[in-house]
């Protein structure tokens, strides 16, 4: 097995990958922060810390980053200055942990949150996404997921895809002028996988997700068609495609040790389509 290339290891526990700005971004939730590396792993920065967990990110149509707080269910936004401050606090929607945030570029932000404490060992409930406005409220748009993990939208603002991790499926919604989510559609079944983050290929004709229990990132077409499958040593939580068409992993052994040790990675794949 060609394994992917180690751009940073002895991560505590390595999330929401990203590509921006020439860099490969990620949380690392147990040290509470937002970092980012060069493609060949140098130039470590840590941009934010946080108490609490910084659980996903993203940028808004200013560019300016978000920091969805998970534990604390609430959106944080970064000044130019490096200062972070809450920008909506989620919890008149869902008090349960909150996951995933994607940028519209109209300017709204969607988040989702999976509907049950799982750390705490409740059973599953329905997952929801809902949509923050730019006047700072707040409102529900789906309900009943099962557990919803990565999110995307296109580059046109037309359509969002969910990754259900508990169905194993994709999920797309058509979103409308006024940021509602309809025409609910399984974008892809992928029977016997758990997709968690997800990425779009550059064109959008097809996505990327991570799977955690079969270790590998997988690209699957609408409808489900597998295109190429990544195998990795540890389970694989979020992937991102990079401009320099490579994608990009955080991979972490899970187990019941895995929040006390730092064996997560971030990793670099040049064995694309």
């Amino acid at each position: 097995m060609n394994q992917p290339q180690v751009l940073v290891d002895g991560i505590a526990f390595g999330e929401s990958v990203r590509w921006r700005d020439g860099r490969v971004w990620y949380c690392d939730w147990i040290d509470g922060t937002v970092c980012s590396v060069s493609p060949d792993g140098l130039d470590p920065t840590t941009h934010a810390k946080v108490n609490g967990l910084p659980i996903c990110i993203d940028w808004t149509d200013k560019g300016e980053l978000l920091i969805v707080d998970g534990s604390k269910g609430e959106v944080l936004k970064q000044a130019d200055s490096g200062a972070l401050s809450q920008l909506a606090d989620l919890s008149s929607v869902s008090d349960r942990p909150w996951n995933e945030v994607a940028a519209h570029p109209s300017g709204r932000i969607y988040l989702n949150g999976i509907g049950f404490d799982m750390m705490g060992g409740e059973p599953p409930s329905g997952g929801l996404i809902a949509v923050l406005e730019a006047d700072g409220s707040v409102r529900q748009v789906v309900d009943d997921l099962e557990f919803p993990n990565g999110m995307i939208i296109t580059q046109d603002g037309s359509t969002l895809i969910v990754a259900e991790s508990y169905a194993g499926r994709l999920t797309a919604f058509t979103i409308t002028a006024d940021g509602v989510l309809i025409d609910r559609r399984v974008f892809a079944a992928v029977d016997e996988s758990a997709p968690d983050g997800i990425s779009f290929t550059k064109n959008e004709d097809a996505v990327w997700y991570a799977d955690v229990p079969n270790r590998h990132c997988r690209l699957v077409r609408e409808g489900g068609e597998v295109l190429k499958t990544i195998e990795v040593d540890r389970g694989c939580f979020s992937c991102a495609i990079g401009e320099d068409d490579r994608l990009y992993i955080a991979a972490t052994v899970w187990d019941d040790q895995t929040f006390a040790s730092r064996r997560g990675r971030l990793l670099a794949s040049d064995q694309l389509p």
